[in-house]
């Protein structure tokens, strides 16, 4: 199976459709999945419209096709720390009293998927629980978790692919906003859209235990960040 992620969208939908352009028509294909990492509102001032994409998408391809997880801000919604119209002051009082639908929308996240070999999450996992995780990782960690960690987790062979903290923090260069893999068992696909403008994509292949940017000029088999850089 071939599964596209992306993470960290923000609200801006322009960035979002234009990452879709690139593989929504490989959803079409029986063997594929697109998993979304979370923290699609608060940024830029699309962030409903943004949820109505992901929502057509699901009616679409349908919810196991098209998976969708919590983020912190969604959670944020749900604690009631903010609304989805923040930060999107375009908004009307009469489309943000329309947000129910969105708020029972979001209660029904899940917060982590996994298939293969690979834990897909917002932030990241409780490593010291091992093999126990799934039990082990409190609520807050799976969209909270921080800092990123990196290295080698003991005690289970899977990958873990987060969001979450910008890949530009975590290899410590401002400027990069590409997919970040730490040679052991982490990849971050945090690009850091609201300054980067890109959203970066990647693609797990299930069958190969194989990691793939995919770009304009096709799909590139990701390396370590020190042997990228």
């Amino acid at each position: 199976m071939k599964i596209y992620c992306m993470s960290d969208i923000h609200g801006c939908l322009a960035e979002f459709e234009e990452a879709l352009s690139r593989i929504e028509d490989r959803l079409e294909s029986e063997d594929t999945r697109l998993v979304l990492l979370g923290d699609y509102i608060h940024g830029r001032q699309d962030g409903r419209y943004v949820l109505d994409k992901i929502m057509e998408l699901q009616y679409k391809y349908g919810r196991d096709k098209v998976v969708a997880l919590m983020g912190n801000h969604e959670e944020f919604v749900l604690l009631g720390y903010s609304t989805i119209a923040e930060m999107n002051p375009t908004y009307s009082e009469e489309q943000e009293a329309d947000d129910d639908k969105y708020v029972r929308w979001i209660e029904n996240l899940p917060r982590y998927y996994t298939e293969g070999n690979t834990i897909f999450v917002h932030a990241g996992i409780d490593e010291e629980a091992g093999d126990l995780w799934e039990w082990g990782t409190g609520e807050e960690t799976f969209v909270g978790k921080f800092p990123a960690q990196t290295g080698k987790i003991e005690g289970i062979e899977s990958k873990v692919v987060a969001g979450h903290v910008g890949t530009s923090d975590i290899s410590g260069d401002p400027g990069y906003h590409d997919i970040y893999y730490d040679g052991a068992s982490h990849y971050y696909i945090d690009g850091t859209v609201l300054s980067s403008g890109v959203i970066p994509i990647l693609m797990v292949d299930t069958d190969t235990d194989k990691y793939y940017r995919v770009t304009e000029s096709g799909n590139w088999l990701i390396l370590p960040y020190d042997e990228e850089n």
